[in-house]
């Protein structure tokens, strides 16, 4: 893979760093990279650079990644270096590009091992949240060449469209979500149709809505412990369901995309409060062992989603943002302050659909009213 950033690469970085962090003269920054974000990454600190921030880069380099992990060193990668820490409590800004690359690879590692060698990353919230630290977790860094193969992608061209889906404002799609915020904050019914069947009746658990613009919220109290870090490319508002209540049928027409498990043509029917039935076009054997093995709770509704990204258009991992989508959730939604503590997580997404709260349009055709 080629080094030097290219056209698209450098606009999406000049969006992240000026749109979403937003960086200032003087500010200090980390970039962490893998091998296979090494060109998105080099923009974005030229960015930062451009802006007037001072910048320090830290590479992971794969090969090196491996062979540790070879040598059963799995607990000494999840302990950061004292230097590392150091840099971290010393910046204003974080970047972070997801790896390793090798994702073929990461589905062999056993489970324990893989958690190991992610050890740091509850501490490493811990010390972020102490020093007010704003960043970015880039989507882009998903898009590798072992996943595109295993869901049937062009790699290049997935890239594009993640990076074109970092250009949307997020000033932009805030405002977007902002009356839906309003309706959804109040609304107690929801109802989901669209012309290939789906009829779905569901209730609001009465919490907060949670507007995932992209920007990071490190002290703002409407939001998570973890959303000092935006996720980019962003545009989506996430509100609990009441566990309790669901009645009628969801027909997806985007697949669902879990690190490198996938599922399409999804149809979940549900009564009286419970999924009474699901089904598959592709990836239903993955979802009934994880279904199989899930705790209580994994047949109640967790969370309605509805995109905002008006540049993510049925973008692999991205269908969630995707401006006008629903998304419905099974299992918890603790974060979102719902009742379901099960620790089952999958879904389910609908782009096109009519969306009505308390019999008041919201959505329709895919259209944010």
């Amino acid at each position: 893979m080629p080094t030097t950033p290219s056209k698209l690469q450098r606009e999406a970085a000049r969006s992240i760093v000026t749109k979403y962090l937003r960086v200032r003269p003087g500010e200090n920054a980390v970039v962490e990279s893998w091998d296979h974000t090494l060109p998105i990454a080099a923009a974005v600190v030229d960015e930062i650079r451009r802006v007037g921030g001072q910048t320090l880069h830290i590479h992971e380099d794969e090969d090196a990644w491996w062979r540790a992990i070879d040598r059963r060193q799995s607990k000494l990668l999840g302990k950061a270096s004292a230097s590392e820490w150091a840099a971290l409590n010393a910046a204003n800004v974080y970047v972070h590009f997801w790896g390793p690359g090798d994702t073929d690879r990461i589905e062999k590692v056993p489970e324990k091992t893989f958690d190991e060698a992610l050890g740091w990353f509850s501490p490493w919230y811990d010390s972020a949240r102490k020093s007010g630290l704003r960043g970015a977790r880039v989507t882009v860094g998903f898009a590798t060449e072992g996943r595109a193969r295993q869901w049937g992608l062009d790699r290049d061209r997935w890239e594009e469209q993640i990076l074109r889906a970092c250009l949307a404002d997020p000033k932009e799609t805030a405002r977007s979500g902002a009356r839906l915020y309003r309706t959804l904050s109040r609304g107690k019914k929801v109802r989901i149709t669209h012309p290939n069947g789906t009829d779905l009746e569901l209730a609001l658990a009465g919490g907060t809505p949670r507007l995932q613009d992209g920007m990071p919220h490190p002290r703002d109290r409407r939001y998570g412990p973890n959303d000092l870090l935006g996720q980019i490319p962003g545009g989506r508002i996430d509100v609990a369901l009441d566990a309790r209540t669901a009645e009628g049928e969801i027909h997806a027409n985007r697949r669902t995309n879990i690190w490198w498990y996938w599922s399409g043509g999804g149809t979940l029917e549900f009564a009286r409060g419970r999924l009474s039935s699901f089904s598959f076009d592709h990836g239903e054997e993955e979802f009934a062992r994880q279904y199989r093995h899930a705790t209580t709770g994994k047949d109640r509704t967790g969370v309605l989603m509805i995109g905002l990204n008006p540049t993510a258009q049925d973008v692999p991992n991205l269908e969630t943002v995707e401006r006008g989508s629903v998304t419905i959730t099974l299992g918890r939604n603790g974060h979102l302050h719902g009742t379901n503590r099960s620790n089952f997580l999958n879904w389910v997404s609908l782009a096109g659909a009519d969306v009505a709260i308390d019999g008041a349009p919201v959505v329709r055709a895919g259209t944010i009213l």
